[in-house]
């Protein structure tokens, strides 16, 4: 049973990588082309990619016997689930295409470097075995596509003056006011869920090692991102900090984010390594 369920996950996560990539390009044809048609069918694909990740997990994670969410290759592969999820939320509600062109990128790029991982099941260690693992991963998860999100729109927002001279760029993408408006909403949403994974990381570590805090470098690098994306809050909310400013901000934390998971992982070995 579980031989097939991980032999189905490896099926679907190559056509959710095929999906992923063809509505990228379409993306990108859509501002090319300037068509309609072409980014309403990108995000009937990604749509549809997301659904087939979410089986696929699902597949994944029965074929383990666990929650996916414990080495490399899993939390990649949610990473990417939780920057289309975050994405297609805000590409819907301020039916605002042209995110996509920027955002997939992004989460194929993310979804590429799981397929570098390794796949093979290993048994958890001892500090794994947790109620607490899904709390922990699955907020970071949901905060790290916010996150990718406002990197996305922070881009869109220190080029958008270069578009504006084409008259249907100019009317597909959101005035500046908006523009900063959503990516506020997105750093917020991120910054949220950023909390819930400091907080719940900080219980399991007391569980799992008798300390809440213990300055491994992940944790202090997750905490050197929760500072930048605070101050961005901060400075918003006290000091009314809008535009091209909180635009670069967006895009400086989102790169702490990348290095918090890839490159913590890779170059600064430490008691989470193993993810």
């Amino acid at each position: 049973m579980s031989e097939k369920m991980l032999n189905a996950e490896n099926t679907l996560f190559t056509a959710v990588m095929l999906m992923y990539f063809a509505a990228m390009i379409l993306y990108f044809a859509y501002i090319a082309v300037k068509k309609e048609g072409l980014a309403r069918t990108a995000v009937i694909l990604q749509v549809a990619g997301l659904a087939a990740h979410t089986a696929a997990l699902i597949c994944r994670g029965i074929g383990a016997g666990r929650l996916p969410l414990t080495n490399q290759y899993e939390f990649a592969t949610s990473f990417a689930w939780g920057l289309n999820l975050v994405s297609l939320i805000f590409i819907r509600r301020f039916s605002f295409h042209v995110l996509g062109a920027f955002a997939s990128p992004v989460s194929f790029l993310v979804i590429g470097y799981a397929a570098m991982q390794s796949k093979e099941v290993r048994s958890l260690m001892p500090a794994l075995r947790s109620g607490w693992l899904g709390f922990h991963v699955s907020t970071a998860i949901i905060a790290y596509g916010a996150f990718g999100v406002s990197f996305a729109i922070g881009l869109i927002f220190l080029l958008r003056d270069r578009f504006t001279a084409r008259g249907f760029m100019d009317q597909h993408i959101p005035d500046r006011e908006t523009l900063d408006m959503i990516g506020y909403r997105s750093v917020a949403l991120g910054l949220l869920f950023l909390t819930f994974t400091i907080i719940t990381g900080a219980i399991w570590a007391e569980r799992a090692w008798g300390s809440y805090w213990s300055w491994d470098p992940k944790e202090t690098w997750s905490l050197i991102t929760w500072i930048i994306y605070m101050i961005y809050l901060h400075q918003r909310i006290r000091k009314g900090w809008k535009g091209r400013s909180a635009a670069v901000f967006a895009v400086i934390g989102f790169i702490c984010v990348i290095f918090t998971y890839i490159g913590v992982n890779t170059f600064i070995p430490g008691i989470h390594s193993y993810k």
